[in-house]
């Protein structure tokens, strides 16, 4: 009975599983006939539809991601502009994902469309733009070629959506024309209805982050907005009403109601909103709490409240008209941590346009005021025109204790604020006269000062204390009466004028001035960084250049009794700066240091990457030693002269490439320079080189050298200076110096000294004596020592011996020349005395000269007889011996006789 009940039932699961197993496999498997066919069909639609580059990773069918439904995916799909915007990125898109029922599958082939109940977007980033030129780059539909096409024969697709969303999504709207930037950022927005209905109603809720930048001037920045909308859908009709709808602005609640309807030639509406609680801490919700925090316990006294009214048609030709209104009486409020009240304070704002016209928005400030202890603060403004020509009339008057700024509301400071802020300023002016300097249409009058004002800068190593800074106010200039700061060790006190600080203020328009500087004592690593000033070689790997502010156009007159760089101490230095299109140039720039007088005059760029230099330097009167000791640039271009004691004069031409933290890059260096030595000698601070060089050139004694109106000229190019020919005397030997070294302390230098032959003693002066003859004391060799190695390990190799092995046989052969000629005389005149016939004087005589030609035939003969290699090999070398030893021992007086 037991098996009866039990096989049927297994047979029954069997067949259940079966076909589960068969179902499950048709969902996974039927796919992957479609697939293809459903790519084709998109490559299609995209094809038809839109003029421009699609591209995408790929395209995927679902039986059970969104079962009973069918769900096509499309993943990375990325639309790229053609011309005038050729290769944009339009949107990108991470996964998008299309639903549908299964019927509409077996479609695919038939040329009916497909319909589509749902679409899900995700990371979506798009970018919608207008150039300069008026073109945007969304406009990318395909105009139908026919009108008589009906939608069916243009689309494989209809869209009868009921349920949609958008999620971590990113839109971008720029519009060069009007210089404005809207920037949407974490959006997620989704909405549930039925579109395919003629009326119907669409739920929706959005939440994003905003910001919103105009003309340079950011309005929001990453303001949290929340929206619950209710909108009815009148298909039929194009009209869109908004039924039951709450927004957030920050914390700042707003309900609004209305309608929108599409036009042919744009958009009806008819909107209004308030903010249905009037209370003053709705004004505090609007600023972004990580600057009010926490508002719930801070007291408030008075109302808030915005209201506004929407109406009219938005079109190519006209704006809807408008009605908002931002009103405050009488509010006060204080956080509970912070000891001072803001109180009295009073806000009455419209923003209006009555007849429909851009031009004929305006915006009307009548009152901004507040007070905080017995300071009170006024202001009013009134902007017109603000679409195109923007017309701006304002009012300024109070006074502001900056150090109660932190007293009164939690805003973060790595330092406090201090300072007195007093102001009384009428200003009225439009847009382009800022922008075409048309000074008459700009009024000003006025005047503000600050005092004991302490700045506070990352880019400074010590706080700036303003203890003074007057302005006053004209219709075309902005008087700096006074400004008196210290910083550090450094004081200055400057006076001048701007023309064109308002439209700096609103345009970023060059700021134009003319100052005039003075400092007792300036320390520049007083204006420096931290960083910068704790370092000696800064890392700037990671950094970017100091750059000049491409804002500043102006000219400084400066005069300071010290300033400090470095190692440097300049007096009495006074000079123009001209500063303009980020470069910086010197005229007439001079000081006191090393006891002599700098002139300087050159220009500094940073408007490229890399920063260059140019610069003309003279010297005159330098300490030599203090100068080439200080400087790392005389170090390099002339490193032996630190060893000399003396004066020098230098003008000096260079240019080059900076390095990020402003010093010379060595190695980009070109430029000449003519430099007179008044040296008298070289100092006791010698070096390995000189010492090297005294052990080579025993004759001279350099301690003695006269350097005295020395001249000497170079160029540098590539890291290399090359010292073209210059010619000084030690007693009477002439020496030549010619070369090149490097910066990185290679040196090859040749040295010639013209040595006269009474200056190599020994055998060589014995010869000359013997020779006895005035010309031949003249004689002088040259001696070349070549100067190699690096500055540090220099090594220095000399000819001397071979020059005194050839001036050795030279003076020989003219000995045994002169002697065979002394022996000829002596035969012809005891040749004349024998034929003269006295005997007796004939004899004596006869018997001397005997003896002389004797000695002076025998040694013709001898030299005769020997091999003339021979002779010069052993006469030449016994006195080469004898000279080199002479030369080589311990340091003797100038000459030997």
């Amino acid at each position: 009975m037991q098996k009866t009940i039990t096989h049927p039932m297994k047979k029954a699961f069997k067949i259940i599983s079966l076909t589960v197993l068969i179902v499950l496999t048709l969902l996974i498997g039927i796919p992957f006939a479609f697939q293809s066919q459903i790519q084709d069909l998109i490559k299609q639609f995209i094809n038809q539809n839109l003029n421009a580059q699609v591209e995408f990773d790929d395209v995927s069918l679902s039986f059970i991601k969104s079962f009973p439904q069918a769900q096509v995916s499309i993943s990375d799909l990325e639309i790229s502009n053609f011309a005038p915007f050729k290769d944009e990125t339009l949107a990108a898109v991470k996964d998008i994902d299309f639903t549908m029922s299964l019927k509409e599958l077996f479609k695919i082939g038939n040329e009916e469309p497909i319909i589509i109940n749902s679409i899900y977007l995700n990371e979506v980033l798009l970018t919608l733009k207008t150039d300069s030129l008026g073109h945007t780059n969304y406009d990318i539909t395909k105009e139908n070629i026919n009108d008589a096409t009906t939608e069916e024969e243009t689309s494989n697709f209809v869209f009868s959506i009921r349920d949609y969303s958008i999620n971590n999504s990113t839109l971008t709207y720029i519009d060069e024309i009007s210089k404005m930037l809207f920037h949407i950022t974490d959006l997620n927005h989704e909405g549930h209805g039925t579109f395919s209905s003629e009326i119907s109603e669409l739920n929706t809720t959005s939440n994003a982050h905003v910001s919103f930048i105009m003309d340079s001037t950011k309005y929001l920045s990453n303001i949290p907005i929340k929206l619950d909308a209710l909108i009815n859908l009148d298909l039929a009709n194009n009209k869109y009403t908004f039924k039951d709808n709450k927004g957030l602005i920050n914390d700042l609640p707003l309900h609004f109601e209305g309608y929108i309807k599409q036009l042919d030639n744009g958009q009806e509406m008819d909107i209004s909103f308030e903010n249905p609680e009037s209370d003053f801490k709705n004004f505090l919700a609007i600023i972004p709490k990580t600057h009010s925090k926490n508002i719930e316990a801070v007291e408030t006294t008075g109302d808030f409240k915005i209201k506004g009214l929407i109406k009219g048609i938005s079109s190519d030709e006209t704006i809807p008209t408008l009605d908002i209104s931002i009103t405050s009486n009488n509010a006060s409020f204080k956080y509970p941590e912070l000891p001072k009240r803001v109180s009295n304070i009073t806000i009455n704002t419209v923003i209006k346009n009555s007849t429909g016209r851009i031009d004929d928005t305006y915006i009307d400030i009548k009152a901004l005021d507040f007070k905080i202890d017995k300071n009170v603060f006024k202001s009013s403004a009134t902007l017109k025109n603000i679409a195109n020509n923007m017309m701006v009339n304002a009012h300024i008057d109070g006074t502001l204790n900056l150090g109660d700024v932190s007293k009164v509301y939690p805003i973060a400071l790595e330092h406090e604020l201090h300072g007195i802020l007093k102001g009384n300023l009428n200003t009225r002016f439009d847009m382009n006269a800022l922008d075409t300097n048309a000074y008459d249409r700009i009024k000003n009058d006025g005047s503000a000062s600050i005092t004991d004002f302490v700045f506070y800068s990352e880019d400074m190593v010590n706080p700036m204390v303003i203890s003074e800074a007057k302005i006053t106010f004209n219709p075309t200039t902005v008087n700096l009466d006074s400004f008196k700061a210290t910083t550090g060790e450094s004081d200055i006190d400057a006076e001048g004028s701007l023309n064109n600080f308002l439209g700096f203020l609103f345009s970023y328009r060059p700021l134009k001035g003319q100052f005039k500087v003075n400092s007792n004592f300036f320390r520049v690593s007083d204006f420096t960084s931290e960083d910068e000033a704790s370092t000696t070689n800064k890392n700037t790997e990671d950094s970017e250049s100091l750059k000049i502010p491409d804002f500043l156009d102006c000219t400084i007159n400066a005069k300071a009794e010290t300033v400090v760089y470095d190692n440097l101490n300049l007096k009495s230095l006074q000079g123009n700066l001209y500063i303009k299109n980020q470069k910086a140039t010197l005229e007439n720039m001079t000081s006191s240091i090393f006891d002599g007088a700098l002139s300087l005059s050159g220009a500094v760029s940073t408007k490229e990457k890399t920063p260059s230099f140019s610069l003309n330097l003279k010297a005159k009167n330098f300490d030599i030693s203090k100068s080439f000791n200080a400087l790392e640039l005389f170090q390099n271009l002339a490193p032996i002269a630190k060893i000399l004691d003396g004066k020098l004069n230098t003008d000096l031409n260079l240019s080059g490439h900076l390095n990020k933290d402003f010093s010379p890059d060595l190695n980009t260096l070109s430029g000449d320079a003519k430099t007179e030595l008044l040296a008298n000698k070289i100092g006791t601070n010698q070096d390995d080189l000189i010492t090297k060089l005294d052990d080579a050139l025993r004759f001279i004694d350099f301690s003695k050298l006269d350097l005295k109106a020395l001249k000497v000229q170079v160029e540098f190019a590539d890291g290399q200076v090359a010292v073209k020919p210059f010619d000084f005397k030690y007693k009477d030997i002439d020496i030549e110096v010619s070369g090149t070294h490097g910066f990185d302390k290679t040196i090859n230098y040749n040295a010639v000294f013209h040595v006269p032959a009474t200056y190599l003693g020994g055998d060589i002066n014995k010869l000359i004596k013997s020779i006895n003859d005035n010309e031949i004391n003249k004689i002088s060799i040259p001696v070349t020592a070549n100067i190699g190695g690096t500055y540090t390990n220099p090594a220095v190799k000399s000819d001397l011996s071979n020059s005194v092995s050839v001036l050795s046989e030279q003076l020989i052969e003219i000995q045994k020349q002169k002697l065979l000629n002394q022996g000829k005389d002596e035969v012809n005149i005891l040749i004349h005395g024998v034929i003269g016939g006295n005997q007796t004087k004939t004899d004596s005589i006869k018997k001397e000269q005997n003896n002389t030609l004797e000695h002076v035939l025998n040694d013709f003969m001898k030299s005769n007889n020997t091999s003339k290699d021979s002779t010069k090999t052993g006469q030449t070398s016994g006195t080469v011996k004898t000279v080199l030893g002479g030369l080589f021992k311990k340091k003797k007086t100038d000459t030997v006789n």
